[in-house]
């Protein structure tokens, strides 16, 4: 059973905000694939999940209802629950280090300061599970990180940001069809036009 856990913060306040990029995606999926909702075996399960078939096989969506520094409690609880196949986790992440709308696919990585992964990396005890990461633009200064991924996307950057979610879907189901290297060799592009040449 494949596993993509959209790492993010619960609640309404931050739904829009670049940490909830990964959500963002989740829901795409779910509307995508008219994933059913997989109720939790402990009523405050730290989670949220939904399931599909997509390319034979079973699939779950899972987004933690932790704070994202707790990611790694939510993840622990689906495991002890249900079990977990590392080959079969992709994590998705927002990333302020690259340009607003890239994506990036790895199979492995250090956290980069994301406390969300950092906490994966603890409940997992190391750094080899496969990411996607969605651009969602740099801060002004390192200063500026916290509320910088805790703002809302600027209304001239909201099309950008559709485009990546749409493009980050395909990227799932390209993992799920034909494995993590083929996504990666597709979807690992920039999506900046070059400049043209004087």
């Amino acid at each position: 059973m494949a596993l993509l856990v959209g790492l993010g913060n619960p609640g309404r306040r931050y739904a829009r905000t670049r940490h909830n990029a990964a959500w963002r995606l989740v829901e795409r999926l779910r509307a995508r694939w008219a994933a059913q909702p997989v109720e939790p075996r402990q009523a405050d399960a730290p989670y949220r999940a939904w399931r599909a078939e997509r390319e034979g096989r079973s699939v779950v969506l899972l987004t933690p209802l932790t704070f994202m520094n707790r990611s790694g409690e939510a993840l622990a609880a689906w495991g002890s629950e249900h079990g977990l196949e590392r080959a079969e986790l992709l994590v998705v992440v927002d990333d302020v280090y690259l340009p607003l709308g890239e994506l990036r696919l790895r199979a492995r990585g250090s956290s980069g300061g994301h406390r969300g992964l950092e906490s994966l990396e603890t409940t997992l005890g190391d750094r080899e599970y496969a990411r996607l990461r969605i651009g969602v633009g740099a801060a002004e200064s390192s200063a500026a990180l916290r509320e910088h991924v805790l703002e809302e996307f600027d209304p001239k950057d909201e099309e950008v940001v559709e485009q990546a979610i749409e493009r980050a879907a395909d990227a799932v189901e390209c993992w799920l069809a034909r494995g993590l290297l083929a996504a990666m060799n597709e979807f690992n592009r920039s999506t900046r036009k070059e400049e043209p040449k004087p």
